[in-house]
């Protein structure tokens, strides 16, 4: 058992890479990860998990395609969540910005089926140790 604090300030301090999530802590099947976003990052969908997230700087949008194609963006700011529901094709994008997410150990960044080629600036990834 780890009986230390995380500083997620210092967490994010730690890395430069956007859309490449590390694990800051773990509780009961589930990661707690941050990232740095800027940019566009891939329509994918996670058929089995919703998806939290907590924006801790700047802006993070999240584009959400209905099964007949119709679009929505969700614009998020310092201290918005949104869950985004299993199922549902979702892209983030952002013009600079960090996110914490709670999703369970083993999701992928890019989902379980994702459209098109993976972004170079995109990680597909089950999330790095910090």
């Amino acid at each position: 058992m780890d009986t230390k604090p995380v500083n997620l300030a210092e967490a994010l301090a730690s890395f430069d890479d956007i859309y490449s999530p590390r694990i800051v802590a773990r509780m009961n099947d589930y990661d707690v990860r941050v990232a740095h976003a800027a940019g566009d990052h891939v329509w994918h969908v996670h058929e089995d998990t919703d998806e939290f997230f907590l924006v801790l700087d700047g802006r993070f949008d999240i584009a959400m395609r209905d099964a007949d194609g119709t679009e929505t963006t969700v614009e998020l700011h310092k201290g918005d969540t949104f869950v985004v529901p299993k199922g549902i094709e979702h892209k983030p994008s952002s013009p600079g910005g960090s996110i914490l997410m709670f999703e369970p150990s083993g999701t992928k960044s890019t989902g379980d089926r994702h459209e098109g080629e993976i972004p170079a600036h995109v990680d597909s990834t089950t999330g790095h140790a910090l």
